[in-house]
Parts: structure tokens; sequence; C-alpha cells
């Protein structure tokens, strides 16, 4: 399968990692995946912060991009984020209805069809659990809001996870528990975010956990940088990171 791959404003700027381990996990299962250059952000921070005037042309642009790219062959698109392909599966359409652009909103429809995020392209589309992966460390899982209550994404990455070679997975205490990163929302409710982060490291610490693993750049970022400002030692890691670590 030839895939194309939305790799996500974090993943370009902050996170390119996660991103060259997508890529080498779907080689690995004998893909083709090719990267479009033109892309940029897909809107979500400004359609969150209630600000869709200004999402459109960012909509607008995403569809514009990776329409080309799936009539070039490619037959998905995958981010190794819950939280952005939520954005492009549920939110570009009504961004772009709410402009008064049904054309374009269609279009976004036909797009977000073909978008997935990592598990669920792993397991739903591509029928795999076992990716080769070793990775023989002890691990903690952290659903992230936007894959568990927006895609519902369910057992898939613990499936994936179950399947690597070596690995300790533990259960984290009250997983679904938002982290309190939601991106604007840990800047506006700082306070707020900050005790919910709190909750979340403390749940991760009693795994006693090496790693703590999710979906989502952004929520590893708030939850890896509250337990370095502690000292831990305990490192956070993008679940492509693991399926394609062979150690």
């Amino acid at each position: 399968m030839r895939i194309a791959l939305f790799v996500t404003c974090l993943g370009d700027v902050l996170f390119p990692e996660v991103g060259k381990a997508t890529v080498a996990v779907l080689e690995r299962l004998g893909h083709d995946v090719l990267f479009p250059q033109a892309q940029t952000c897909c809107g979500q921070m400004h359609t969150n912060t209630g600000y869709q005037g200004d999402a459109v042309g960012l909509v607008r642009h995403h569809v514009d991009v990776f329409e080309q790219a799936l009539a070039d062959g490619a037959e998905a698109v995958v981010a190794p984020s819950g939280s952005c392909a939520g954005s492009v599966r549920h939110q570009h359409a009504v961004v772009a209805r709410r402009a008064g652009d049904e054309s374009l909103a269609e279009r976004a429809e036909a797009v977000a069809a073909r978008t997935y995020e990592l598990s669920e392209l792993l397991v739903d589309v591509l029928g795999v659990t076992d990716v080769g992966a070793s990775y023989p460390h002890r691990v903690t899982y952290h659903p992230t809001c936007h894959s568990l209550r927006m895609l519902r994404v369910g057992e898939k990455p613990l499936q994936l996870l179950r399947r690597v070679r070596g690995i300790d997975l533990v259960e984290l205490p009250a997983a679904d528990s938002c982290c309190g990163f939601g991106g604007t929302f840990s800047v506006k409710n700082a306070d707020t975010s900050t005790a919910m982060l709190a909750d979340k490291m403390s749940a991760v610490l009693a795994t006693r956990a090496e790693a703590v693993t999710a979906g989502d750049a952004s929520c590893l970022m708030h939850i890896g940088g509250g337990l370095s400002r502690l000292r831990t030692g305990v490192r956070p890691v993008h679940l492509a990171e693991i399926l394609a670590s062979q150690s």
C-alpha cells in the first residue's frame, strides 16, 4: 500500500523522530510512504480556540495537499497523532460548512474518510498487530483524550504493544483521566492543568515504569515535561518509536 504521512506540527518542529519512526514501521511492513512537503498545520489549534474563520484557509490547504497525494496514488493518510487525526475527521468539514463552503466540506469529508491515526491504520486497515518490534523495558500506556473519546481507538494501541517482544507492559491507574494538556487549555487554565498533570504523574510513577507511551506527542510533551522537572527518570516515548524499535 502507498501511504501519505501527515506528520503534524509538533512532529515537524519538535519531535521529528516520531515521523521517522512511523515511516520505519510502515516500510518494515512493506509499504511505500510518501511525504507531501507542502503540508502545514491542520488548523486544530485555531478551531479549538474559537478562531474558526482563521482555520478555514488551513483546512483548505490541508485538503488540497492530501487530496493531491491521494490522486497521486496514496491509498490512505496516516497521522501519528490522535488529536490531529481527530481534527481532520471531526472538525474540517464542520469548519468548512460554518464558513458556507459546501464544496470544501465535501472534499474534506473525502480526505477524512481515508485518514487514520497510526494504530487504526495498522490494526483496522493493514490487519497487523505484530510489527516486529522489540523493546525490553517496563512501559505504561496513557490513552490520550482525542484518541480515546473522539477516534475511539479503544484497545488498538494496547494490541500493538502486547505483541512487542521483551516489553513489560503495566496498566496505568485511572488511565482514562486527562493529563491536563489540551493544547491551549494548559496555557489558559494553567493551575487546573498543573493539578491534572500531578494526578497523571502520580499514576505513572505508581507503575514503576521506565517509560510512558501514548499516541500523541503533545500529551507526552506535557507529561514528560512534568516528569523531567521532578527528575523521575521516566521517559516519554511515542507509540511509533516503540513499534519502530528492534533493540
